[in-house]
């Protein structure tokens, strides 16, 4: 027991200290996870030693795994998946599909290598959308049509090689497995069917619960740790990965309630991103073999170059034939394609069910997973960079450079100052959305002064309105601007598309 004590300290030490060294970083490019996964290969059982990964770091990992896809199932809109862009993203991951199964299968590279199993072919088609959600809130892009684009397309590239490890990974015969899934269907729907009932039928159980959510019950929050663990649980007992039953948690509880619940958000992001998640990262790193990795630095490359083509590119397509529904600019095509490349927890759960079975030997799983490690740090900062890029118009600057070189200095810094601009202006809508509601708040806080109700509160959100609009004012004077004029200037302002 101590030396588990010691180990899950020392992972938690690693999990402390990351974000504050993420924030040192200029430019904040490396984003905590990679961090995470850096010190556990360093730390761990091929590296200094330091963490031991037995049984109960093992478990703790699991759980943290279970997490991570609880809350990607979970920020999945069931209506977005049956949408025009939700259906274009399943067309556009089942041709990764079969591009990957091709590749693997006819390039003499991979056989070279001895890879030629259905978990390498999975393994290329793959989004890390638990891990990029994160990344998407840090960067604020969620809620934005890039943001939007990235949930839709990522989404399928999480779902889709979660069921295609329970159906191409299967030791079972074909109509077993079908079988198998048709039971663990059944169980889901009953899962989310039940609450649902009990939600339209205002059940007194279901009153109970609500009313006792924030207390020391913690009620909804016991109810979801239970259903993701019972679902995990009917997975192993099937003999299915565990990823399937955590993400189907958190897909039921999304169905539950569609709208969502706040308070319910921050306790399961509480207990995942604060405690379980690191432990999962941190030792996922650890099972990284370094020296194995660099001894096979053809394959990494190779397989991250695999993953741009076979994943973005694919991607990337898919938007530019699909500009009418989705007009975006060929610079965030390209930021959407990158982010969508982003590869690492399936990359783990895939190779580690592989090396299980003996179709996957440990070395190679070591080196797929750790070009997924890269994908982390890589993917997200080539398309930080697209994404900046993007709104400075290049090409443009570049004509007019050609047309008038004596300018290029008044060019370049009108261009850069529009970039500006334009970020100002997205910070300004949001600040703005937010005064409106403030004030929204405040107009019904007033409409209850006859009913002796208004107090101390409609001071507060005074207040609030008040230090919203001196912050919409300062922003707007370190730019050099004028309040009154800038805030008339067009959302969608831009310079001539490229």
């Amino acid at each position: 027991m101590t030396q588990e004590l010691v180990s899950l300290t020392i992972i938690m030490a690693v999990a402390a200290v990351s974000p504050i060294v993420a924030q040192l970083i200029p430019g904040r490019f490396i984003p905590q996870t990679v961090l995470l996964l850096a010190a556990g290969a360093t730390l761990g059982p091929y590296g200094l030693g330091i963490i031991g990964v037995n049984d109960a770091v093992k478990l703790l990992s699991e759980l943290g795994m279970a997490f991570l896809f609880l809350l990607a199932g979970y920020e999945i809109d069931p209506k977005r998946l049956a949408g025009h862009q939700g259906k274009v993203g399943l067309v556009t991951w089942i041709i990764t599909l079969g591009l990957a199964g091709l590749v693997v299968t006819l390039l003499p590279f991979f056989a070279k290598q001895g890879i030629d199993g259905i978990a390498t072919v999975i393994a290329l088609t793959t989004t890390a959308l638990g891990t990029l959600m994160p990344i998407l809130k840090e960067r604020n892009l969620e809620g934005t049509p890039i943001g939007d684009a990235i949930i839709s397309y990522g989404t399928w590239g999480e779902l889709g090689p979660i069921l295609a490890m329970a159906i191409l990974l299967s030791t079972r015969t074909g109509w077993q497995t079908m079988l198998v899934l048709g039971a663990f269907l059944a169980i889901c729907l009953l899962c989310a069917m039940l609450p649902t009932k009990a939600l339209k039928t205002g059940h007194r159980l279901y009153r109970f619960l609500t009313e006792n959510a924030n207390t020391s019950s913690q009620t909804l929050m016991r109810l979801t740790t239970f259903l993701l663990i019972f679902l995990v649980t009917i997975s192993a007992l099937f003999e299915l990965d565990a990823v399937l039953g955590a993400f189907a948690a958190g897909f039921i509880l999304r169905y539950i309630i569609p709208d969502g619940s706040k308070s319910l958000e921050m306790k399961l992001e509480g207990v995942g991103y604060g405690f379980l998640i690191p432990v999962f990262f941190v030792v996922s790193g650890a099972a990284i073999n370094v020296r194995a990795v660099a001894g096979r630095p053809a394959l990494l490359v190779a397989f991250i170059v695999m993953l741009m083509l076979i994943r973005a590119v694919p991607v990337y397509v898919a938007l530019s034939l699909d500009k009418r529904e989705n007009p975006l600019s060929s610079h965030h095509r390209v930021t959407v394609a990158l982010y969508c490349t982003t590869a690492l927890p399936i990359i783990v759960a895939v190779t580690s069910l592989a090396v299980k079975v003996g179709t996957m030997q440990g070395d190679t799983a070591s080196t797929l997973v750790a070009a997924g490690a890269i994908t982390v740090f890589l993917m997200p900062l080539l398309g930080s960079i697209t994404y900046q890029v993007a709104d400075v118009h290049p090409v443009t600057a570049v004509r007019e450079i050609a047309h008038t070189p004596s300018d290029w200095r008044t060019i370049v810094r009108e261009h850069a100052q529009v970039r500006a601009l334009l970020h100002h202006q997205d910070r300004l809508k949001r600040l703005a959305e937010t005064l409106d509601a403030l004030e929204a708040m405040g107009t019904m806080g007033h409409g209850n002064v006859a009913h002796g109700n208004a107090g101390h509160g409609d001071e507060y959100r005074a207040e609030l309105v008040k230090r919203a609009r001196r912050e919409i004012d300062r922003q707007l004077k370190e730019l050099g601007l004028d309040p009154q004029l800038t805030t008339q200037l067009p959302h969608n302002y831009r310079y001539p598309k490229n």
